[in-house]
């Protein structure tokens, strides 16, 4: 959720700070800081946008310092709760990601000791903790033996006044070194640093780092440890708008490529099968898909095609509820699916997984993501750098992931398989024809922007699409939607029914067809207006709907493929015509690394 970045080197710190705070706006937040080091200590704050906080930096001369974007969890959206926080002798300064569940006994504590607290933050504790143990010219040392106090989850990058180096350490919140020349970067997200150098290390659980300009020493339970350094496979112009209005129409466009480059490699060019470059269980007597938001709604997906291609037993749960599981060792395959691979209520569900001897798969874009290190193994899906908060092409490309999991294991009908494969092939050249029609569609998106409650309805393996379809319009129009399966809505539902609820309406020829005939019927019957999706060449729904969306006709169990751009695109121009702010939609983060 927050984001936290810092810097050290030969560069003046404020402009850089700046700018990779800039990067992470994307994550949410509501307030922002910054602390520069020299000699002393110098805080600037403000409640609002990386572009405010800019115009009350004063120019100095510091070339170290950390910066941070908040969103609020303990406390209001004030200047005092913004990071960064610093101890009452103005020694120790701290930016922090994550949750310090004991923060109230250790402020006690703090308190009795005669430290003064000025914010309602659980993050306050930890520069008052790390200056009790702080000795001139030991911050590594002192952060050590605070972060042992703590209880929850961190990310932290430490400053002190006079300081030739930063400290940064982490506990199941991800952060990042950033490799340069004569300089060197931390940052909770690679985004944030790829202005300066795409050579990085992924901090893991436990260690501790001292970063100065010229090196990076890391250590974990005292011993220095060595981490792999990677190279991003993103470029800054990448995660640029490029000439598009919003990061999030820019993205849903890039999603033909975003699908080819999930596919590339994974077909064979030789005959229709599909290999993956994982070691899966040969026989697991269940699957288990888990997952959050948006890859929830893919895990869904894949139940369905695990349970109808594979023949395998597979479920999908909610991470959050994955309590409720009981994963049994070596006979359960547990997948999670994560775009950012930070997902907190994924990665404990992931560990539960782990820790019951199950073996694990994670679905996930970012390289060197925590998933990618917590996992047995790692299906990546190639999407490329997601910056509108709502999941677009990561969703798609999580969805194709499900396709080739599905077809990698084998079906028992060998022609309904290779005709699937050679026309999953085709899916990039449909979705190029679908954005092709994006004005007939944004017609559409305007229409029900006038309403303040939507229904999406489908059945069979498009119900999780019509669920996508709600999601993605509550998230960044702000209207009221809801998803059902068409044949559910006269077992509650219907009450809500009139010319006030118009209907998106998911309804491909598949075997489920008349069924969403006669739904479609009834709804109109009580007054909605409904907005039917269908396959090209379907002529019989214009007799039920009010409107009509055609996509390119592709075998029916491809449809959600196709049917998700249209969802896309519907919610989108919603919140255009509404005039909301469609990359960071109020309230929420790109990534939830917090329980």
């Amino acid at each position: 959720m927050c984001g936290i970045v810092g810097y050290i080197g030969h560069r003046l710190a404020q402009p850089v700070l700046l700018n990779s705070l800039g990067k992470l706006e994307y994550r949410g937040y509501d307030s922002c800081g910054i602390a520069v080091a020299e000699r002393s200590l110098e805080v600037t704050k403000a409640v609002g946008r990386v572009v405010e906080l800019s115009r009350l930096v004063a120019k100095g001369s510091a070339t170290a310092g950390i910066g941070h974007t908040r969103w609020a969890t303990h406390g209001a959206v004030t200047t005092a709760n913004a990071h960064p926080h610093i101890d009452c002798r103005g020694r120790i300064a701290v930016v922090h990601n994550g949750i310090i569940e004991n923060y109230l006994e250790l402020r006690a504590a703090l308190e009795r000791d005669g430290h003064r607290f000025v914010s309602e933050t659980d993050t306050e504790v930890l520069p008052h903790l790390i200056e009790k143990y702080y000795r001139e010219g030991r911050l590594e040392e002192a952060v050590g033996l605070a972060v042992k106090c703590l209880v929850g989850s961190y990310a932290i990058i430490v400053i002190a006044a006079g300081s030739k180096s930063l400290v940064a350490a982490r506990r199941d919140s991800p952060l990042v070194i950033g490799l340069g020349d004569r300089e060197n970067f931390v940052a909770s997200d690679v985004s944030a640093m790829l202005d300066y150098t795409d050579r990085v290390v992924y901090l893991e659980d436990g260690d501790i780092c001292r970063v100065t300009a010229d090196d990076v020493f890391i250590a974990n339970s005292g011993t220095t440890v060595s981490r792999k350094v990677q190279v991003v496979p993103w470029t800054a112009e990448q995660v640029q708008k490029g000439g598009y209005e919003h990061f999030m129409l820019k993205e849903i466009h890039e999603q033909p490529k975003a699908v080819s480059e999930t596919l590339a490699g994974r077909i064979s060019v030789i005959e229709p099968a599909v290999t993956l470059d994982i070691e899966a269980p040969a026989n697991p007597r269940n699957i288990v898909l888990t997952a959050c938001g948006s890859s929830y709604h893919a895990a869904l997906i894949g139940e369905l095609l695990l349970t109808r291609l594979a023949r395998v037993r597979a479920r999908a749960v909610i991470a959050s509820e994955f309590e409720q599981v009981e994963p049994t060792l070596d006979s359960d395959w547990v997948i999670a699916i994560t775009q950012s691979g930070e997902t907190a209520d994924t990665l404990r569900a992931t560990k539960k997984a782990r820790a019951a001897g199950c073996a694990t798969l994670a679905v996930v874009n970012v390289q060197g993501s925590t998933a990618t290190r917590l996992c047995d193994d790692t299906l990546f899906v190639r999407a490329g750098p997601e910056v509108s908060v709502a999941a677009t092409k990561t969703f798609i490309a999580q969805v194709v992931a499900m396709y080739l999991l599905a077809l990698s294991r084998g079906t028992i009908d060998r022609k309904a398989e290779t005709d699937l494969i050679n026309e999953l092939k085709l899916i990039p050249a449909y979705l190029s024809r679908l954005l092709d029609r994006e004005s007939d569609i944004a017609q559409h998106g305007a229409y029900l922007a006038r309403f303040t409650d939507i229904f999406f309805v489908a059945r069979g393996i498009n119900y999780p699409v019509a669920l996508e379809g709600a999601l993605k319009t509550k998230e960044i129009s702000y209207v009221h939607a809801e998803a059902h399966p068409a044949g559910e809505l006269k077992h509650g539902p219907f009450a809500l029914l009139g010319p006030n609820m118009p209907v998106v309406a998911l309804a491909p020829k598949d075997e489920t067809y008349s069924l969403m005939q006669s739904s479609m019927k009834e709804i109109k019957a009580r007054g909605s207006p409904v907005i039917a999706v269908v396959d090209e060449g379907d002529s019989d729904m214009e007799q039920v709907a009010d409107y009509v969306i055609k996509v390119p006709a592709v075998q029916p169990l491809l449809s959600p493929i196709l049917n998700t751009v249209v969802v896309q695109l519907i919610s989108y121009y919603i919140a255009k015509t509404r005039g909301c702010p469609i990359d960071r939609p109020a309230n929420l983060a790109k990534s939830v690394t917090v329980l």
